[in-house]
């Protein structure tokens, strides 16, 4: 078991280091997709261990995004992509755009993930069809979909300048669908539905990269999503700026006694020393 000039040490570097993610909280109140840090009591366990932390799930605000393609997904849930080499991640941050090609992709290079619609909007799992209602029972219902998701592709006739060759614009709906529209907005087709999973607990995915996640025994397996998806707006981070100041109030009010602690402990090894010496 440490002595208390020990665990004082201790406890005074994780502090410190408290300090530092509460600082990083309140810098990133307006980053987009920004996640709030939170310490736990296994950080401060024997005043040892620094970097064991929960991450704060919960929607932040909404901003205008810079298009209309970037996405808001109001309620619980994530947005399923694919990195380049294929590994399946999720994210609060809605931050998308078509590419040159026609893709939909975040600014890292992911691959915003959909399904295939036929021109009733049911979705497509090879050549049979998922009807409407039975997505909109499993979602409810808190059930997983099996049906295998792909990347969203919008690509743009060079002649013409439509996309998909036939399409004058495309409109993001609330449940995700992606239409095409043409004369006019007379004629309107359900080309993809953007993907969105949700998990029993998600607090307990595995952050692997800023706003990027994946899936963990801990979090269980991905559900399918049932929040509103909301186009040409983006979520703010979710960090309390006023908690975290009364974080920090609590966090330099520790370090004061714990330095004080410190100080104590110091001058009684060094009258310790002195007395032995003398």
């Amino acid at each position: 078991m440490n002595d208390s000039f020990t665990t004082a040490l201790n406890t005074q570097k994780a502090t410190t280091n408290w300090m530092d993610v509460i600082a990083d909280n309140m810098t990133n109140v307006y980053t987009p997709g920004f996640r709030e840090k939170q310490v736990n009591f296994k950080t401060f366990l024997n005043g040892a261990v620094n970097n064991d932390y929960d991450k704060k799930i919960s929607q932040g605000k909404s901003t205008p995004g810079t298009s209309n393609d970037n996405l808001f997904l109001e309620g619980k849930g994530f947005f399923l992509m694919k990195t380049p080499e294929g590994k399946t991640v999720y994210t609060r941050l809605g931050e998308f755009t078509f590419d040159s090609a026609g893709v939909y992709k975040a600014k890292n290079g992911n691959t915003v993930q959909g399904y295939i619609l036929n021109d009733r909007g049911e979705i497509m799992q090879g050549t049979k069809s998922v009807s409407a209602d039975l997505y909109e029972e499993t979602a409810l219902k808190g059930g997983a979909l099996n049906v295998p998701t792909t990347d969203i592709k919008m690509w743009i006739d060079p002649n013409n300048g439509k996309y998909l060759g036939k399409y004058d614009e495309y409109e993001i709906k609330g449940d995700g669908t992606i239409y095409g529209k043409a004369d006019g907005g007379k004629v309107k087709v359900p080309l993809y539905r953007i993907t969105t999973r949700n998990f029993h607990n998600p607090a307990g995915l595995l952050e692997y990269k800023e706003g990027q996640f994946l899936e963990t025994a801990e979090s269980g397996k991905p559900l399918l999503g049932c929040g509103e998806i909301r186009s040409g707006l983006l979520e703010l981070s979710n960090a309390d700026f006023k908690g975290n100041i009364s974080y920090f109030q609590m966090a330099k009010l520790q370090l004061e006694v714990t330095n004080k602690l410190i100080s104590t402990n110091k001058s009684l090894l060094e009258e310790a020393l002195r007395l032995v010496g003398s």
